[in-house]
């Protein structure tokens, strides 16, 4: 599957295949250990003592191991919008990185022996494949992205891969080891193996433990703040409900097979089709975890369909047989913006505007701060009611913008109603989770396409409950 969809080399890797590697070259590990042998980057200054063939196995690996550092910096210079323009890229990063996995674990005994080769290296090229699936899945939506980089976060963690780092007087190494077990947290949320996250929070707690105690390290308040954003997240999810009969619903996130509700009689299929979605989270003092509010975690969540894990579809370990490939599952393709300014924001509303397809509709989500008009005016526009706010050094007070201009000036650093108007060109869903979602309530429909709102409550109810709220 992986190879169908991105990777155009003469050998047709697949991708897939590099979790079996891990599990075929354990033994080997094993056998050849790595515990107390230097790390080298290229050739000792006794080089000459190593046959042709051995200089030639460790000059082909450092390119490789080169070729990939390069080409996985390069991803943050891609173009953060668009659909088509980083594939190619993303192809030639997955290619590099399999070509680098199968040349390490072919030649692992020369590479342990001449170049020293140890076992947190191993773990770190293991990682970054990871971290690549995982961007793959922010790009594609895809979630059977996410079972992908599970997979190999999992492995590291099975095969301690990262076991020696503690040993050595590098922090830089213990760094990349709480990195790690920071991903790794991030995916397992996406996947909802709270169980896992738990343990996973309580080794990372001891890490960083041992981390700051060790070294002295001017980070360990940035590390605490950490673990105390995924504790505040573990405990606001899952979302609670209540019903008709006062009683508490868990619900789940994704959508499974055959969960749909019915149509109504009548109803036609197919007309329209839910295509691109832009999450936005930008509320003050709001549950998050790395960059995703929880907020914006329950919708990217309520966008997708169930994962499929495409290990279990595969008749031998680390392959998938054609007739076996699983059928292409369209989710929406999402951006996640988290507290984006008005440019930010502007730029990506345009991009998925401009690339929508036919018969498509774009779904706008923002849950950020209420912003509110300075005064009353004679004239009630599109520009009159306020909106929600976008991201700004200005100063906030309870929650909500201190107003420091005069009636007749509008909020610069704010999306209003009216901002939305262009896009109405085409079919928009939107959906507003704020204090002042109020303000989109006379949303016009200037253009006659089709236009949906939904707008949350401006207050909390009066009556005090004891399980967690979701907006709608």
């Amino acid at each position: 599957l992986i190879s169908e969809l991105f990777l155009a080399s003469a050998e047709r890797s697949d991708l897939t295949g590099l979790l079996g590697l891990i599990v075929e070259s354990e033994q080997r590990e094993r056998n050849l250990g790595h515990a107390g042998r230097p790390k080298r980057e290229s050739l000792s200054e006794a080089e000459e003592d190593i046959p042709l063939g051995d200089r030639k196995t460790i000059t082909d690996f450092c390119y490789l191991l080169d070729k990939s550092k390069q080409l996985f910096n390069g991803l943050r210079d891609l173009p953060q919008y668009g659909h088509k323009q980083w594939q190619s890229y993303f192809g030639r990063t997955f290619d590099v990185y399999t070509k680098l996995w199968k040349f390490q674990q072919q030649h692992r005994q020369v590479l342990d022996s001449r170049y020293g080769l140890k076992r947190w290296q191993i773990g770190e090229v293991a990682s970054k494949i990871g971290q690549l699936y995982y961007h793959y899945y922010l790009r594609t939506s895809e979630t059977s992205y996410l079972n992908e980089a599970f997979s190999f976060y999992s492995a590291i963690r099975q095969r301690s891969y990262y076991y020696q780092v503690n040993k050595e007087d590098r922090p830089e190494l213990v760094v990349k080891k709480l990195r790690y077990y920071a991903r790794y947290i991030v995916v397992c949320l996406l996947l909802n193996k709270m169980d896992l996250v738990k343990v996973l929070v309580k080794e990372l707690s001891e890490e960083i433990e041992e981390y700051t105690q060790r070294f002295n390290t001017e980070d360990q308040l940035e590390w605490n703040l950490v673990l105390q954003e995924v504790a505040a997240f573990i405990v606001a999810d899952p979302v609670v409900v209540l019903n008709d009969n006062n009683s508490v619903v868990i619900t789940s996130n994704r959508m499974l097979e055959g969960s749909a509700p019915p149509l109504e009689q009548g109803m036609v299929v197919g007309q329209l089709v839910l295509a691109d979605a832009l999450i936005v989270g930008n509320c003050n003092n709001q549950v998050k975890f790395s960059e995703l509010t929880v907020d914006m975690f329950r919708m990217l969540q309520a966008l997708e369909r169930e994962p499929v894990n495409l290990a279990t579809q595969t008749s031998k370990q680390g392959t998938l047989e054609p007739s076996e490939k699983p059928a292409k599952r369209e989710n929406p393709h999402k951006y996640l913006l988290y507290k984006p300014t008005f440019s930010q924001l502007f730029t990506f509303l345009s991009a998925s505007f401009k690339e929508l397809p036919a018969n498509s509709v774009l779904l706008v989500y923002l849950s950020a701060t209420g912003v509110f008009p300075a005064g009353h005016s004679d004239y009630e526009g599109p520009y009159d009611f306020g909106g929600v706010l976008t991201n700004t050094n200005r100063d906030v007070v309870n929650g909500e913008m201190v107003q420091k201009r005069n009636q007749a000036q509008k909020e610069m650093h704010c999306l209003h109603p009216g901002d939305l108007f262009p896009f109405t060109r085409k079919p928009l869903f939107l959906i507003v989770d704020s204090s002042n979602s109020s303000a989109y309530k006379n949303f016009s429909n200037l253009f006659g396409q089709p236009l949906v709102s939904l707008l949350s409550p401006t207050v909390y109810p009066k009556t005090k409950i004891s399980v967690l709220l979701f907006s709608f």
